[in-house]
């Protein structure tokens, strides 16, 4: 059903139509739009803008045509233009012309982004709890391997040696970063739009402040036209699913690594790998490498989405149709991928004889000589000095750092005495690591149990969150 047109001496082109044309991808607003029409039904009746029986039948017709799109028995069709005219064609069917009393005090423009911040909420809070999800996985993973060694990377050369739990943990710490950006990102996507009209609010006595607290807004717009035109929340859950996005795609990459023939630390489970249709003995990480590859499609979504907006005037233009799709696919991107990613970790491997092995090659130790001298007051730039000069002498030599003599040390530097082999061990170099944040097997426990402790926090509050949604929706 047109919701425009008395002013036009003909209805579009075929070509204008299907350039406009939105329902083939915002139908599954529907429910938000429903749900967002029963709230201003209610302020119309309040109001007195629409009779109580009028009210009484839309209400039913509305909360009818919900179960029909619930059930797929109603769906737009190829004449509708968009969800909304397609759910007034829905109404107007059941009711005839009362069915179209809800445009009253209320546009496309303002209608819209309320249906759309509805849905970001819903799916965004889908989207945490999946993250939640996988810093469960990832955090008790890293506890089987608190108490064993491997060697820590910098530009992927050995650097110093790690408890390999904390290495699995950093992971945890950079999805809890995201989860705290989501409930930053609530506070101020929580805002109703509802009542702005086309941009400049309405002359019909509506209670915008109303309608926000009947969808669960913790408030309504303070600037009508700002309210059509402000697409912050849909740029910024752009950037938190492209953020999630890069964290996935570093756990992929060092998953596609860790697999390889030449490091074989990790087992993935034949579950979370793929074949190939030539070679029978491959195992490919492809879970691994596929949350690699969808990093850049959701960092895509957010520059079409900046883009699109960059330099836009106020208030609304037709370029804000171009906000959904990128949208609707980072949020479908990431509920593929997590659920993947989660159980990839759940149940791989890893070979601890294997790290146990590698952790100390690469001259890894270097850094606890530098340190024995800086313990004996050696200056550090001299103590660097020092301890690159021994791995010089074993690089020459073909030797290991604890294989150099008591004179080969001393020869280096003259505070450098034999004590230094009681810190040239993975075991003393992982003890001694114990400043806050360490990798000491001792703090590397406890801060894994924190972070367990507050990603359940986390799931607590998001549930919560949930479930007043689903009320909300239901009511």
């Amino acid at each position: 059903m047109a919701l425009w047109g008395a002013r036009f001496s003909g209805g579009p082109a075929d070509a204008v139509f299907a350039l406009s044309r939105s329902a083939h991808f915002d139908w599954r607003l529907a429910p938000y739009d429903i749900r967002s029409s029963l709230a201003h039904l209610s302020v119309l009746e309040s109001s007195k803008l629409v009779t109580k029986n009028d009210a009484a039948a839309i209400r039913g017709a509305l909360k009818e045509l919900a179960a029909q799109v619930s059930t797929g028995t109603f769906v737009a069709e190829s004449s509708d233009e968009d969800v909304h005219s397609a759910l007034e064609r829905g109404l107007t069917a059941k009711l005839g012309p009362i069915g179209s009393a809800l445009r009253a005090g209320r546009s496309r423009n303002d209608q819209v982004t309320t249906d759309l911040r509805l849905f970001a909420i819903d799916h965004m809070l889908e989207v945490a709890h999946l993250v939640t999800e996988l810093n469960s996985s990832i955090l008790k993973k890293a506890g089987e391997y608190i108490n064993d060694s491997a060697p820590g990377f910098t530009h992927i050369q050995h650097a110093q040696p790690v408890s390999f739990g904390h290495e699995l943990a950093k992971h945890a710490h950079a999805f809890a970063r995201d989860l705290d950006r989501i409930n930053d990102w609530f506070k101020r996507s929580s805002v109703s739009s509802l009542g702005a009209g086309a941009l400049a609010g309405s002359s019909l006595p509506l209670d915008p402040a109303h309608t926000a607290k009947n969808l669960g807004f913790e408030s309504s717009f303070a600037n009508s036209i700002d309210a059509v035109s402000d697409r912050d929340y849909v740029a910024e859950a752009l950037f938190i699913c492209a953020t999630i996005g890069l964290h996935l795609s570093r756990i992929g990459e060092e998953w596609v690594l860790w697999a390889s023939t030449e490091f074989a630390w990790a087992k993935v489970a034949d579950e979370y790998s793929t074949g190939s249709s030539i070679m029978p003995q491959k195992k490919n990480p492809d879970m691994a490498e596929l949350a690699r590859g969808k990093s850049g499609r959701l960092i895509g979504n957010l520059v079409s989405v900046m883009t699109m907006l960059k330099g836009l005037p106020f208030a609304y233009n037709r370029d804000l149709q171009e906000d959904k799709e990128p949208l609707f696919d980072s949020i479908d991107t990431l509920l593929l991928v997590l659920p993947a990613i989660t159980g990839m970790v759940a149940t791989t491997d890893f070979d601890r004889a294997k790290m146990a092995l590698a952790a100390p090659t690469g001259f890894s130790l270097a850094t606890e000589i530098a340190d024995y001298l800086v313990r004996k007051n050696v200056p550090f730039s001299s103590a660097h000095e020092s301890a690159g000069k021994c791995v010089a002498l074993c690089e020459k030599t073909s030797r290991q750092l604890h294989e150099l003599t008591d004179a080969e040390f001393l020869s280096i530097h003259p505070s450098l005495d034999g004590g230094v082999r009681a810190v040239l061990t993975v075991a003393g170099a992982l003890n001694s690591r114990t400043t806050a944040g360490g990798t000491a097997p001792t703090l590397v426990g406890d801060q894994i149990k924190n972070a367990l402790n507050e990603n359940q926090a986390q799931r607590k509050k998001i549930a919560d969150k949930q479930k007043a949604f689903s009320e909300m929706m239901g009511a």
